[in-house]
């Protein structure tokens, strides 16, 4: 079932799948960040996955890689804020991981999402338990990387199904970073906006090589 690998052009349609996906959930995205921050992760989100979608559409890439940094870079320039420096080390890392590929396999994939978690910690300074979006990058990363052996598909039903456990694990932090720190306990309960936009770009990516 699914796809075993994925091609350039078919890892570009896969990010404009993300890209659409992200702006149909900004009610969503605004609402989580609304409970714990400013609730301006939504419409960061959106401003972003427009200008991912300018830069991959009706483009040819070298590489998979180059579709990554693409993703990454105009994340970085469109968004601004601390959302758009992080999301944007999440792809431009994963891009150098996979680097010159021609395709995407299981190892690829789990080496975008293992080198962009690595990047957006070293960027952000967040680690595991301070309610951010490494709360579910790393889960996803890590359930990723038992599966590097396997399909494209099957390594993405497993990053897919570790973002989705780190989201709702979000709910049981207290925020330590950004304005939600302010609320202390009153952060429990609720995911935090990252985390959940991490779940839905990967449960995106997962539906797509399916």
């Amino acid at each position: 079932m699914g796809k075993d690998t994925l091609s350039i052009n078919e890892t570009r349609d896969m990010m404009i799948a993300v890209a659409n996906k992200i702006i149909e959930a900004e009610p969503i995205l605004t609402d989580a960040d609304r409970a714990l921050g400013d609730g301006d992760h939504g419409v960061g989100m959106e401003r972003g996955m427009n200008a991912v979608k300018e830069a991959l559409e009706h483009q040819e890439f070298a590489s998979v890689g180059k579709v990554f940094m693409a993703v990454g870079m105009a994340m970085m320039s469109s968004m601004g804020g601390a959302s758009g420096a992080v999301f944007g080390t999440l792809f431009r890392s994963g891009g150098k991981a996979v680097k010159d590929a021609e395709s995407l396999d299981a190892a690829g994939m789990v080496a975008v999402f293992k080198e962009g978690t690595e990047g957006v910690m070293t960027r952000g300074g967040a680690k595991p338990g301070d309610k951010t979006m490494v709360d579910a990058l790393l889960p996803a990363a890590e359930a990723g990387e038992k599966a590097a052996a396997s399909s494209v598909y099957d390594a993405l039903v497993a990053i897919a199904d570790g973002a989705e456990a780190g989201r709702e694990a979000s709910k049981d932090m207290i925020a330590t970073m950004g304005r939600a720190k302010t609320l202390g306990e009153k952060s429990l309960g609720k995911a935090d906006a990252g985390a959940v936009s991490v779940a839905i770009i990967a449960a995106t990516m997962r539906d797509y090589a399916a």
